[in-house]
């Protein structure tokens, strides 16, 4: 994704193992979808790494600094291209848990309406 036109995804690294048959689906995506996904997005590195005994994943690096690690493991082509676009289309921020169900710009005086109230 672009945050003020610029993609924040810099680079893309596909980590996999020759002869690791949980690898499969990521060997047929470098053969099948790898090149077209390449030229669709100039401004990604691509990477392809091999490491054996591992299960295969993908790595997101940022422009700032943070990284994003999604196992494909035992995947279909399609799959792996999903999770790949997925990467590309995240800004790589940390997930951050909200304190409350109740977000509210201008929180009520009173106070949020619950089910128990005794009168």
């Amino acid at each position: 994704m672009a945050l003020r036109g610029a993609w924040q995804l810099q680079k893309l690294v596909l980590s996999f193992s020759d002869l690791g048959g949980s690898s499969r689906g990521i060997r047929a995506f470098m053969e099948s979808h790898l090149s077209a996904f390449g030229e669709k997005n100039p401004q990604l590195d691509v990477v392809t790494q091999l490491i054996r005994s591992q299960h295969p994943h993908l790595k997101g690096l940022y422009r700032n600094k943070n990284e994003k690690v999604i196992c494909v493991k035992n995947m279909d082509p399609e799959d792996v291209l999903l999770h790949a676009t997925r990467l590309r289309n995240s800004l790589g921020r940390k997930v951050v848990k909200l304190k409350t169900r109740h977000v509210a710009k201008h929180p009520s005086v009173q106070g949020t309406w619950t089910t128990d109230l005794k009168f």
